[in-house]
């Protein structure tokens, strides 16, 4: 069903807008907002367009465009805010790859195969 990219969420300075894929409806509202706030702060410091991408292999990916007639998009700030944005937010984009890959890519853990295997 998922192969190539799956968008979970993004943002645009452009058309000041937030996008939500509703495949992710059932997470919980306090990560949604969490996930809007970041995206929309991001496209309103740096500019251009952020989304937020699932590959192959369930690992989240953040995207970054800008149109070439964008003066105001900061190319170096994008680099340092979305690291900065990978360090502090570090528990929730593994969660949320977590989340994917169980619930998106049947995905067993492997912590929770040996409690199966070993009967706990």
């Amino acid at each position: 069903m998922y192969q190539d990219k799956v968008v979970l969420c993004g943002a645009s300075a452009y058309e000041q807008k937030y996008y939500f894929n509703q495949d992710f409806d059932s997470l919980p509202e306090a990560v949604k907002k969490e996930l809007q706030i970041m995206c929309v702060l991001y496209t309103e410091e740096i500019g251009g367009i952020l989304t937020l991408e699932f590959d192959e292999n369930g690992s989240l990916q953040f995207k970054t465009e800008a149109l070439d007639a964008d003066a105001m998009y900061d190319e170096i700030g994008s680099v340092l805010r979305i690291k900065k944005l990978q360090t502090e937010k570090r528990e929730l984009l593994e969660a949320l790859e977590m989340y994917y890959r169980v619930f998106f890519l049947g995905d067993i853990p492997e912590e929770v195969e040996k409690n199966v295997d070993n009967g706990d």
